[in-house]
């Protein structure tokens, strides 16, 4: 009883101030019609996209406050360009109208009510000390004892009509996130401008990823491999006129072949850790933790197993940040999270270092948050001089 009479009470002052915001409302609508008549007189026009600039801030105020009580965020529908052919300044100004013609008959009701209500009691139980009796709030007057029931009767009535002023809170707001709220068509158009970036980064991470692996197996596996050849073919040439050198030359090409294939293997692990196959995500990352010259503490809340490239995304992840606490932070010591449900896995790396890690700086973070997009996931960066610096990660596991 006391949580729904809060919620009343919390409903009623939203409505109130809905009442008080209405008025803005007929204000500004007043305001934008002179703006509008003074058009075909050249004056106007000018001024037209300041005015549909200025209506936004009490639209955003309502925007804010239908939020809060819905207990969800409503998004700004604004896109950079002129106001006047923003779809959302139309939508603004139907909920103003909308808004004008509706909040302050509806706050005025909501304070009346539970007003009247309570008068209208109390009116039944005081009626006998004034003579005359007493006029109730509905009008008519109380003058005996069946009038008095008459008057508790409807006061109980106000105040159980009172109790749908929450209902009747989130019918406004939920109103105003449908017109305040950016277009399906709009929300549709940043979804595909937001995956044809997150497909431009994992094409330009997949790109640098071949890169790196042709540029390693170049440099280093290649170049072993050929020198096991040209050693092989020596030893072979000279074997009858120096059989020494030629054991000799078989020698270092089987120690080069032995090189190269310690590299191909470095390369294989960095395609894959074996490690995830062997150990899942958790092990791999904790087996990080152990190598690290930083002492690291793994915190796994979640160790159910995901998809093998997310496991090998988070995996990579957990390296990069590691690595760059160990040359960049100088922290004493960093703690990995991994959380989250069956359809997201949620990455948080803290250090106690001296922070100002920036992504622009070379440290690998734009690579962590473009490895991250591939996956339609995100990265949150706090790291404020002094410290801590705290990366976050959620990746979607879901297909």
């Amino acid at each position: 009883m006391i949580t729904r009479l809060r919620s009343c009470w919390s409903a009623i002052r939203y409505l109130a101030v809905g009442a008080a915001s209405s008025m803005v409302s007929w204000f500004v609508l007043v305001g934008m019609l002179f703006v509008l008549l003074m058009c075909p007189f050249g004056v106007g026009i000018p001024a037209l996209p300041v005015a549909l600039e200025l209506i936004r801030r009490p639209v955003g105020f309502e925007r804010r406050r239908a939020a809060r009580l819905l207990g969800e965020p409503i998004p700004e529908p604004y896109r950079s360009g002129n106001p006047v052919t923003d779809p959302a300044s139309r939508r603004d100004l139907g909920w103003l109208l909308f808004h004008g013609a509706t909040g302050f008959v509806i706050g005025i009701f909501a304070i009346a009510l539970p007003l009247g209500g309570l008068r209208q009691v109390v009116t039944a139980f005081v009626w006998q000390t004034v003579p005359g009796g007493v006029e109730s709030s509905l009008g008519f007057m109380v003058t005996s004892w069946p009038m008095a029931g008459l008057s508790l009767i409807s006061g109980v009535g106000l105040i159980a009509i009172t109790l749908l002023a929450p209902r009747v809170a989130r019918w406004q707001a939920s109103v105003a996130r449908k017109l305040l709220s950016p277009a399906p068509g709009v929300v549709l158009t940043d979804r595909v401008v937001e995956l044809a970036a997150s497909r431009a980064a994992a094409l330009e991470a997949h790109g640098a990823e071949l890169r790196r692996l042709e540029r390693d197996l170049h440099d280093g596996t290649q170049a072993r491999i050929a020198a096991v050849v040209l050693q092989l073919g020596i030893a072979d040439s000279i074997f009858e006129k120096n059989p020494d050198k030629a054991r000799e030359l078989l020698g270092k090409a089987q120690d080069t072949a032995t090189g190269a294939l310690a590299e191909l293997r470095t390369v294989v692990r960095s395609i894959y850790p074996p490690l995830l196959t062997d150990r899942g995500l958790d092990g791999a990352v904790t087996a990080l933790a152990d190598r690290c010259p930083v002492p690291c503490t793994v915190d796994i809340r979640s160790d159910s197993r995901r998809p093998a490239a997310v496991e090998a995304a988070a995996y990579f992840v957990v390296a990069e940040m590691l690595t760059n606490i160990t040359k960049h932070s100088g922290a004493e010591h960093a703690w990995v999270t991994l959380d989250g449900a069956a359809d997201t896995l949620l990455i948080e790396i803290r250090d106690d270092g001296h922070g100002g890690a920036d992504e622009t700086g070379g440290s690998g973070l734009s690579g962590i948050r473009k490895r991250a997009e591939a996956f339609d996931g995100t990265l949150k960066l706090s790291s404020p001089q002094g410290g801590p610096t705290v990366v976050k990660v959620e990746l979607p596991c879901g297909s």
